[in-house]
């Protein structure tokens, strides 16, 4: 499938979007949430200090660590790059202005949307990690992604044709619309159990790990139980998606195989952040496992709307074919 201009600005903007996602994963793993204390600037320079003798009158001297200030500096820097990249998808989605206002309209709303996460992500800083806002901060970026993913997904989907009954569209439909409400459930309450890992390390200065997770109260308990739906949910959907690719055998529809692949790839991703979830509870919340942790919850939701909107398309896709 050839891609023109606008297309392949679009997945090189949901690549360096979801890439961003990554490093601020990284960043608060590491800690460095504030290792630049102010915003726009950092430690009141355009580039921060590399060593704690070059810092400007004012700050303290004690907190500075230039391990963290850089990584969260870098973290900065990626973002006015994303910046960009949303802006360059804007333009060139002005060819559809006409023919399809809808990409037009979408990409311009996620340039607005990271125009206000920018500004958002200056009072995250400002609030010193306060809690609620970096859950905030974190569903803002999920929902650029997907605004992203909805313009990029309209600019091409006369290329996705699928066929099945009616029933079945529903069913998958159902399906994907609930796991994708489970999904973002739990990626709320993980970000819940996060800030209140921070809370109380912070505030009982509790240095084995190992016991962070006694201490934070009932939010765990509840994230924890609250993934056997979505398990139950992907059993189904699995079961759904065994049966419809029985009788496609042999079909050769544009995008069969790839809702196929979807629909097997949304289970292994619950399931894998299932299995870092445990881990991160046995090997006392590693770092690497936070980031893989983050990052596993933005592509499972991004398979997910992906799903949805195959599922969503009001054309000709929808014969009735039995399943």
């Amino acid at each position: 499938m050839k891609l023109n201009l606008y297309q392949k600005t679009a997945l090189s903007t949901i690549a360096a979007t979801l890439f961003l996602i990554m490093v601020g994963g990284i960043v608060r793993a590491a800690g460095a949430g504030l290792g630049c204390p102010d915003w726009p600037k950092c430690y009141g320079l355009w580039i921060p200090p590399m060593h704690v003798s070059e810092l400007p009158p004012g700050f303290d001297v004690d907190s500075f660590n230039a391990f963290k200030t850089w990584t969260e500096y870098i973290n900065r820097l990626i973002g006015v790059l994303v910046g960009f990249f949303i802006a360059a998808n804007f333009l060139t989605s002005l060819r559809y202005r006409k023919s399809k206002p809808n990409v037009t309209i979408s990409s311009l709303l996620a340039l607005i949307l990271v125009l206000f996460q920018a500004w958002l992500g200056g009072q995250v800083v400002r609030s010193g990690l306060a809690s609620g806002m970096i859950t905030l901060h974190m569903l803002l970026a999920m929902i650029i992604v997907g605004v992203l993913l909805y313009a990029s997904f309209k600019s091409k989907e006369d290329f996705v044709e699928l066929r099945m009954s009616y029933k079945s569209k529903q069913q998958f439909l159902r399906l994907g619309i609930m796991i994708g409400v489970l999904s973002i459930i739990q990626m709320i309450l993980g970000t819940q159990v996060r800030e209140a890992i921070d809370l109380v390390n912070e505030g009982i200065v509790i240095t084995d790990r190992s016991l962070w997770i006694e201490h934070i109260g009932v939010i765990y308990k509840v994230h924890r139980s609250f993934s056997w739906l979505l398990i139950i949910a992907i059993a189904l959907l699995s079961y759904r998606v065994l049966k419809f690719s029985k009788y496609q055998l042999g079909t050769t529809t544009t995008g069969l195989k790839g809702f196929i692949l979807l629909g097997y790839a949304i289970p292994i991703g619950v399931l894998s952040q299932f299995i870092i979830g445990v881990g991160l509870q046995w090997f006392d919340m590693p770092r690497v496992l936070q980031v893989l942790h983050l990052v596993g919850v933005t592509f499972l939701l991004s398979f997910i709307f992906i799903f949805v909107l195959m599922l969503s398309q009001r054309t000709k896709v929808f014969e009735v074919v039995d399943s």
